[in-house]
Parts: C-alpha cells; sequence; structure tokens
C-alpha cells in the first residue's frame, strides 16, 4: 500500500507530495537508529553481563527463583543475559513493533524463547496478575533508558511507575546506581554557542561595531542540553575553575520519583576566572557496592592509563550558565542542579552571609530573545567566528558601490548591516520566518539601524517592486545559511531564491557568492564507521536479525544517501586528495537541465575507505572562498580538520564496513553524481575499484 506524503523540499524551497511505502517511517526509524553503536560498545555490554550474572547471584543465595523485568529490552540481549546467568524466566518489554518483532527472532534463534517473553507494549501499560502480561512482580530490574543527559529518554517515570506497580520491594536492579558530576569551566569557545558576541567591521572611515541585543544578551537560552563527543574538545580551549563535584545519584533498587528536584553543593574554584559553562557527565554502578562501574567520563576525568570506550549513544553534556559571572580563587559559591522528568539544568550563586535556599529552585530556562529558537549552537560559533566574517568583508568591499542596493537572502544574517556599515545605500533582507524577522529587528534596533534596513517577510517569488521601494536589486548577498538546511547542498536554496527574485533585479546584476562548489574526499573513519557496522555476535549471542533489519532499513533508501555529521567530533583521516566535482553557477539562474559528474579518486594511503566525505565551498569572489568542509589534512598520517561550525555530509560504503577490507594506494574510487533541479536532490553512486 501507497501513500501520500507532504515535506518542505529544503534545497528549492518547494512543498512536495511524495508517494511513499506505509512502511517508510518505520524504515527511516530503524535505520537512523542507534542500535549498532550500542551493541558495539563493548564496555557497556561487559558491564551489564556482570551486573546482571551478579544480580542474579544474590537472589538465588537468598533462596528466590530470579524472576526478571527488562525494561526497553531492545533486541533482547540484556534477557538474554539475565537467562544465561540463570535467572529463571524474564519478562523483555519493548513500545516499538518492528523492535519487539525482531527480540522474539533473536530470542528465538538463541533458543530462550522458553524463558524469555517479549510484550510489545509501553512499560506504564503492562499489567500483573493470572491473567495479566506478567504472572508476577518481578524481583530484578533491569533497564537501560538512559540518553546522555541520563534521564532525557523518561527514565524516571518509567522507573516510578516499575517500582508502583511491577517489581518487588527490595528488588535487584541493574543498573544499581546513576551519579551525575558537574565541572564549571570558562570557554570562549563554549561560550560562543550560546551569546552573539561584538563584530568588529573595519570600514573606509573608522570601527563599526555590531552589538548583541539586551535581550540575547540576558536571555537564558534554551533548556536543551548541547550533547557532544567533549574528547574531542583541545585541552586548550577551556579553562577549569573547579574541581569535579557529585550533583545526584538514583538509587534504582528503591522507589524513584519523576517529580522535579534540585540539588545543590558547595564549591571553592581552584582558579580565578569567568564561569559560563557547566561540563556533566555520569556513570553508573551495575551492582550495590559500585564496584562495577560504567563511566561517561572525559578523557581529563579518568586515569590516563585507561582505554576510553567510543560510543555515541550516551556522550557528554554542555549546559550554559544564564549569564557568566566572575568567580575568585577559594570563595564560596553554591551550583544547584534542577530537574524535571525529562531534563536538567543549572545555577551558579555566590554564597551570602545567611545561606537562602528559597530560590535554590529555578524554572527550567526559556528562551525570550528568539535568538536561540532561530540559530543553533553551532551557528552561534559560526556567527561569532570574526575570522569567517571577515572574509565576508572583504568580499563586499570589493562588489559594493555607494549607489548598491543589496537585497540578502539569507536566515538571520548579519550580512545586512556588514553591507550598510560597508556604504551601500540601499539594503533590503529577505526573511522567510517570523522568527527571524523577530530577531533581526532587535538586532537592527540596538545598532540604531531600524530605519536603515528594510525587513521583508515574504517568499522570494511574492517579492513586488513596492516591497523594493521601485528599485531594482543591484547586489544579492547570502552567506548562504538557511534553517530548514541539513546536508550541505540544502543551502542552494538561495540559487533558488535568487531565480525566483529575478524580476526584480537588474540586468547586470551581481551575485555574492558568485558560485559554489561539491568537494568530496574518501576517509576511514576512526570510529564512525560503527554506526553502521553489523554486530553479527555479540557477547557471545547472534544477533544476525538485527543486522539483517538495520541493513534492509538501509536499502529501503538509506544506503544510497549521504547524512549529516559534524566530522569535527569524529576524527578521520583522508584516503583520497579532496576533489572538486560540481560547480554552482549563482550569476545565472538554475537551468533547467541535469548537471552530472562523474571520474574516480585515487587513494593516496593504505586504509579501510569507509565512505565519502562531501561538503560545499561557496565563492564569494574570484579569490575570496568560505569552506564549509575540509579545514586541512594537518600531517603526513592524513588527519583531517573540519570547520567546526557546519555538518559535513558522509556516504558510507556497505561493504567495506561489512568486510573490513583494507584498500592499498593503488585502487580508487569510481564516482558518478547528478544534480537534479527540478528536486535539488543530488543522486550519487559509488564504486570500489581494485
Amino acid at each position: 500500500m501507497k501513500i501520500f506524503c507532504g515535506r518542505a523540499n529544503p534545497t528549492t524551497g518547494t512543498m512536495e507530495w511524495l508517494e511513499e511505502d506505509e512502511d517508510y517511517d518505520y524504515h527511516q526509524e530503524i535505520a537512523r537508529s542507534r542500535y549498532a553503536d550500542m551493541l558495539h560498545d563493548k564496555d557497556r555490554n561487559v558491564k551489564y553481563y556482570q551486573g546482571i550474572s551478579a544480580a542474579v547471584r544474590r537472589v538465588k543465595e537468598r533462596g528466590e527463583r530470579a524472576i526478571v523485568l527488562d525494561i526497553g529490552t531492545g533486541t533482547g540481549l540484556l534477557s538474554m543475559m539475565a537467562v544465561s546467568a540463570g535467572a529463571d524466566f524474564c519478562y523483555a518489554i519493548e513500545v516499538f513493533k518492528p523492535m519487539a518483532n525482531a527480540a522474539v527472532k533473536i530470542v528465538e534463534k538463541n533458543g530462550f524463547s522458553e524463558k524469555i517473553k517479549v510484550i510489545n507494549k509501553h512499560s506504564t501499560e503492562v499489567t500483573v496478575g493470572p491473567d495479566g502480561d506478567m504472572q508476577c512482580r518481578a524481583n530484578i530490574l533491569i533497564t537501560e533508558l538512559f540518553d546522555t543527559e541520563l534521564i532525557g529518554e523518561g527514565a524516571l517515570p518509567s522507573y516510578e511507575h516499575a517500582h508502583k506497580y511491577l517489581v518487588q520491594d527490595g528488588c535487584e536492579a541493574v543498573p544499581h546506581r546513576a551519579t551525575v558530576y558537574a565541572q564549571l569551566v570558562e570557554s570562549k569557545r563554549m561560550w560562543s554557542w550560546n551569546k552573539l558576541f561584538p563584530i568588529h567591521i573595519q570600514a573606509e572611515d573608522d570601527e563599526k561595531i555590531i552589538v548583541s541585543p539586551s535581550e540575547v544578551e540576558n536571555c537564558p537560552g534554551v533548556s536543551s542540553v548541547y550533547d557532544i563527543q567533549l574528547n574531542q574538545v583541545p585541552w586548550n580551549n577551556f579553562t577549569i575553575l573547579s574541581d569535579v563535584v557529585t550533583m545526584f545519584s538514583v538509587d534504582f533498587s528503591k522507589q524513584v520519583s519523576s517529580a522535579s528536584a534540585y540539588h545543590r553543593v558547595l564549591l571553592k574554584p581552584v582558579k580565578s576566572g569567568m564561569a559560563q559553562v557547566i561540563l556533566s557527565w555520569w556513570d553508573i554502578d551495575m551492582d550495590p557496592s559500585g564496584t562495577i562501574k560504567c563511566t561517561m567520563a572525559p578523557y581529563w576525568a579518568q586515569p590516563a592509563s585507561l582505554d576510553i570506550q567510543w560510543r555515541d549513544h550516551w556522550m557528554q553534556c554542555v549546559y550554559f550558565l544564564p549569564n557568566e559571572k566572575p568567580l575568585l580563587q577559594g570563595e564560596i559559591v553554591y551550583l544547584t542542579a534542577c530537574r524535571d522528568e525529562y531534563s536538567v539544568w543549572y545555577k551558579l550563586q555566590k554564597a551570602r552571609d545567611k545561606e537562602d535556599k528559597t530560590d535554590a529552585h529555578v524554572a527550567s530556562p526559556v528562551c525570550r530573545c528568539q535568538a536561540h529558537l532561530l540559530w543553533n549552537r553551532p551557528r552561534f560559533g559560526e556567527l561569532n567566528d570574526q575570522n569567517r566574517t571577515n572574509e565576508y568583508i572583504k568580499a563586499l568591499k570589493k562588489v559594493l558601490k555607494t549607489d548598491s542596493v543589496c537585497l540578502c537572502i539569507s536566515d538571520g544574517s548579519l550580512l545586512p548591516v556588514l553591507a550598510h556599515h560597508l556604504g551601500a545605500q540601499q539594503v533590503f533582507t529577505l526573511e522567510n520566518s517570523a522568527v527571524s524577522h523577530a530577531v533581526m529587528e532587535k538586532i537592527f534596533k540596538a545598532n540604531h539601524l531600524e530605519d536603515k534596513i528594510k525587513i521583508i517577510e515574504k517568499r522570494p517569488e511574492l517579492l513586488t517592486p513596492s516591497d523594493l521601494e521601485n528599485n531594482k536589486v543591484s547586489v544579492v548577498i547570502g552567506e548562504p545559511f538557511f534553517t530548514t538546511s541539513l546536508l550541505p547542498w540544502h543551502n542552494l536554496y538561495f540559487w533558488y531564491a535568487r531565480t525566483a527574485a529575478a524580476n526584480q533585479l537588474a540586468r547586470n546584476i551581481t551575485v555574492l557568492p558568485q558560485s559554489a562548489s561539491l568537494h568530496m574526499m574518501v576517509v576511514e573513519f576512526k570510529d564512525l564507521w560503527r554506526i553502521r557496522s553489523p554486530c553479527r555476535t555479540c557477547e557471545g549471542f547472534d544477533v544476525h536479525i538485527m543486522d539483517d533489519m538495520i541493513g534492509n532499513s538501509l536499502n529501503f533508501r538509506e544506503s544510497k544517501e549521504a547524512e549529516p555529521h559534524p566530522l569535527w567530533e569524529y576524527p578521520c583521516k583522508s584516503l583520497s586528495d579532496p576533489q572538486q566535482v560540481m560547480t554552482f553557477d549563482f550569476r545565472q539562474t538554475v537551468p533547467q537541465h541535469h548537471l552530472s559528474t562523474e571520474g574516480s579518486m585515487k587513494l593516496l594511503r593504505t586504509g579501510k575507505s569507509h565512505g565519502v566525505v562531501l561538503w560545499m565551498a561557496y565563492h564569494l569572489t574570484a579569490d575570496i572562498s568560505i569552506n564549509t568542509g575540509l579545514v586541512q589534512i594537518s600531517n603526513e598520517k592524513g588527519s583531517c580538520q573540519w570547520n567546526p561550525h557546519c555538518k559535513q555530509a558522509v556516504y558510507f560504503f556497505s561493504s567495506v564496513i561489512e568486510s573490513g577490507a583494507v584498500a592499498d594506494p593503488s585502487s580508487a574510487v569510481a564516482y558518478s553524481l547528478s544534480f537534479d533541479p527540478q528536486t535539488g536532490k543530488i543522486a550519487m553512486d559509488f564504486k570500489l575499484l581494485p
């Protein structure tokens, strides 16, 4: 059965109605899941197995039958561990039907069907009793309901319900306990992900400074955690202001409350500085004594001799304080972690003569300036990159004249302010949403430009001469950046918007950037390949069925598509030279015919060709470009440095990931790419040549 799905095309800006298979959403969810990453997490799996075995042993030593409840069973792996460890029976709960079906097959394949019952329900819907889903309450509770923030996937309400209705008092729990840690740091780089810094413009006569509106300066931002691979942040990018402190613990063997709470600790800074950011992570004890521990601690908070397990399903947390605070070494401050059912946020207070706990709990931060709704964290960092801004300033100086009429096409861009200060006669900015309109209005007002730059909230094809005060646009400018873009080439919407507005443009129009080019390179990933790698067996259990399930969903569509990843977080080495493979000329309107190219990339280094990375470069003028991908290959081994503000596109080679084959420098990768101007999509195909 086919169904019609409507979706906005991020490149063309049009609404598309596509005929999809009725299972499309299911295939998409499976293909983009992190099940493979979890199954490859050796540290997690071994620690769970040890903890489960110890819990079963303790129950047996008390002369009881070991009845297990496994909430969020996924593949059924933890249930199979429990039965292998001697559990008498296991109830495995899985709410996602395709996953529950797979768990039934995996359990059967491994010979555990008689002792494991898979229940396709949410745990809060499970019943207990002679006619219920469970014959009796369990005395061992196993869960894996955690995300990077620990509680973001609803662990607390699930535990709360389970203790009330599904497990016995005093049950064993694996994990037994979770502990959340925090550390206070100063970091210009991380702070740039949350606030708008002053931006300097060297104009003809003097220096201009774009200042941030007070609403943005004083806004606490959004409550959502910024989860990143903190192990990829260099040591010199932050200054530690406090020791690591324990913020709170949750004992999963006892009744758990999901009610809002706060946890306050006293801190004495170990160094003076500006408190800006809280770095946080957690660990889980698989047993009551804490001897079986699985930790998410970053490299500086672990013993140097310990090999750090790579994982992408659990990372580390970055929280931004509402405002930066100057601290002196040794002064007493209070750090408060507040939480609700699903999220955590922090507050820092200076000590008072009399400790005041009345305002210790603070409401979850809500963005009222709207800038944090318009710009995500990498976008803030991009806007704060003065070196990047300087390239636009240099390019604008080359193309602007005293009579220039500028139209900016980008979401929430500061280019209109640059254009005005650099001498354009008139500046208009096209904003696609009420949010971007409101944010730009605040910025213009804070810089006394509300009467100098006109905001037009319209789609480009609806522009009229009166919108532009009966002027013909002589210069179209864009970064380009659009909030709807996921893949690098989605920002080609600039080209489509410029084409749609063609009737309002002068004949001798200047376009900045004048063109864009698509680049690519073959790489070997240090770890990222694991998210696409079949597991086959995990701790002795056959999980081929899960591999096949993911493979089928990838083959449904995803295996022929690239996916976005911020590669500064995922180390890789180049196996080929970077290669420019396609050019898009913005001085001309979008063509009617396909743009196609084919060729090959010679491999220069020995390694596993895990895939191809693709990115865009925007050529502002003939000699000034902005690169969204590879910054440099930093050594002879091919280590890559990537633009930290942008996501790059990754096309994985499933055959290499599955086989682990090593390519030698005599081989090559053949490619074929085709850009369809009707859809804005780039079809791509790659083949490994011997």
